[in-house]
């Protein structure tokens, strides 16, 4: 990413486009090179959310079984690409898109017809038979009443879903309410490490939400392009927060008793402060440094979100063992 070489007429208005809201109502790709220079900068953010959702997904040896994608609201389609190749484009035989937009397709295309000559890559045309893998990146913001309840109708026609939103408050508590419509046909793989009711919708709980931060790769924060981008646009490059949903028609590997940290733990002198979240339920449970000087370290340097089984004395956290 070359920073003088960037557009930031097309940038700002595309973030003030979406910051303001206004991204919800209708196409705002004015052309091709919208696509590109969103690509270059807030698109490569996006992926490197996905990134940390698909190395989790890779760690615990899950993967989707249809041959067949869809990237559904593809944007500049870095969503679909991400999953391609963390799975392994071998692995498939098509990867269709659709956007409302016609310059967010064509540019999806062309980028996927270069990255994967192999596969089949063209725009979805919905003939009403089972989508297999079924990617959704960024949307919920930007959708009217009619558009969700299309898009519902496509995830239960779809093999699996992987879904990453913005981790804000407001998308985050919409997509646990979509969680509990859609636990009654599919499995959870991640990031509930149960299948039972979100414990977040429990009286007490409505201030919190169920989102993580995912770290840029590695070298970007000393890269003075990006860090110039970043200083631009007004952008913190050091995390970018993020909630997800993966849902599969099959049962994955089970991860019982284990429990996942939401957000990031509180570091203070001498101890930490978490929002644990398992089978029990969502609560605030506290490590002594002195109980555990290594997984107070860990907790405050590991980005990866794993999974947790406490060892505990009431709401006190004296060991753990990743999962």
């Amino acid at each position: 990413m070359n920073c003088e070489a960037l557009d930031w007429t097309v940038l700002d208005r595309l973030r003030q486009g979406f910051l303001s809201g206004a991204a919800a109502k209708g196409p705002y790709w004015q052309s091709p090179a919208d696509l590109a220079q969103y690509n270059l900068t807030y698109g490569e953010r996006i992926g490197w959310k996905w990134d940390a959702v698909l190395r989790e997904l890779t760690r615990r040896g899950w993967r989707p079984r249809s041959r067949t994608l869809l990237d559904w609201g593809c944007g500049s389609g870095v969503a679909g690409r991400r999953v391609l190749t963390a799975f392994g484009p071998e692995n498939f035989d098509a990867l269709h898109v659709w956007d409302h937009s016609a310059f967010a397709r064509d540019f999806t295309i062309t980028q996927g017809k270069a990255a994967f000559p192999a596969l089949a890559v063209g725009p979805f045309a919905d003939t009403g038979q089972p989508v297999g893998l079924l990617v959704i990146s960024h949307v919920l913001n930007e959708l009217p009443a009619e558009a969700l309840q299309q898009l519902l109708g496509l995830i239960a026609r779809a093999e699996t879903v992987l879904w990453v939103e913005p981790g804000n408050h407001a998308v985050s508590r919409q997509l646990i309410g979509l969680r509990e419509t859609l636990t009654s046909t599919f499995h959870l793989v991640a990031p509930c490490p149960h299948q039972g009711a979100c414990g977040l919708l429990t009286v007490g709980n409505e201030h919190h939400w169920c989102h993580f931060f995912a770290e840029p790769p590695a070298g970007v924060q000393n890269d003075s392009d990006w860090v110039r981008f970043g200083q631009r646009a007004g952008v913190d490059l050091r995390s970018q927060a993020y909630s997800y949903l993966v849902l599969d028609r099959v049962e994955s590997p089970s991860v019982d008793g284990a429990s996942r940290i939401l957000g990031r733990a509180e570091h203070f002198k001498g101890f930490a402060r978490l929002l644990s979240c398992s089978a029990d339920g969502v609560e605030e449970l506290e490590l002594q440094k002195r109980a555990d000087a290594d997984l107070f370290k860990q907790l405050k340097k590991d980005a990866s979100h794993p999974l947790y089984r406490w060892e505990r004395e009431d709401h006190r956290i004296v060991g753990a063992k990743r999962v």
